[in-house]
């Protein structure tokens, strides 16, 4: 039966499975599971991480299937590989792409609080993520003490140097870095507490 079923269409595996056949979903799987893992892995560019969304998308396939939610008959690929690719997406938005550089690299001139990483093609739905954190992550500067703000703002938006902004602002360098470190410090503390995760 089994050596049969490699000459099934995936539309009469899924018949087969939805009626009770557990053997077809294994068919299915085999089938089907080289390229749908590829895809995973292409977007996350780690083993264990496309073992895990790979798992999570058969299992998400079976629960649907069993539920008689699957209605895309003779399509079964591109809507696994759909649900596999929301799940990805699903990985990023929880995880998210924005990494905040530690308070001890705001001492060097090339820093930048948003260090986004760069995914391979990123495609026009996690450009719109990447966009709505950063948004979000600029509307929480505004809650910081005006001292930390005002210097935050001048150093990431105006790409001011330290010195003058401490010019500037009639206060020594010293106190320009400790005023951004501050900053950066009570910015973690609230991306925290509204639960944008970042990566240190």
């Amino acid at each position: 039966m089994a050596m049969k079923m490699k000459n099934f269409e995936d539309r009469e595996l899924v018949k087969l499975y939805i009626n009770g056949d557990e053997k077809a979903f294994e068919a299915l799987l085999m089938r089907h599971k080289e390229k749908i893992y590829r895809f995973v892995y292409m977007k996350v560019r780690d083993n264990a991480l496309a073992q895990d969304i790979f798992q999570d998308t058969f299992i998400k396939i079976v629960n649907t299937l069993k539920a008689g939610s699957y209605n895309e008959e003779g399509k079964f690929l591109p809507w696994a590989m759909r649900i596999a690719h929301n799940l990805v997406i699903d990985y990023f938005r929880k995880a998210n792409k924005v990494r905040l550089i530690s308070e001890s690299s705001s001492q060097r001139d090339d820093f930048n609080i948003f260090h986004t990483l760069k995914l391979d093609d990123e495609n026009a739905h996690e450009g719109i993520m990447r966009e709505e954190l950063e948004s979000q992550m600029v509307d929480l500067i505004e809650y910081l003490p005006d001292n930390q703000r005002d210097i935050l703002k001048m150093r990431i938006f105006k790409e001011m140097s330290f010195k003058d902004i401490a010019d500037l602002e009639n206060i020594s360098i010293n106190t320009a870095l400790g005023r951004m470190r501050y900053a950066l410090i009570n910015l973690r503390k609230m991306i925290d507490k509204h639960e944008l995760v970042v990566h240190y």
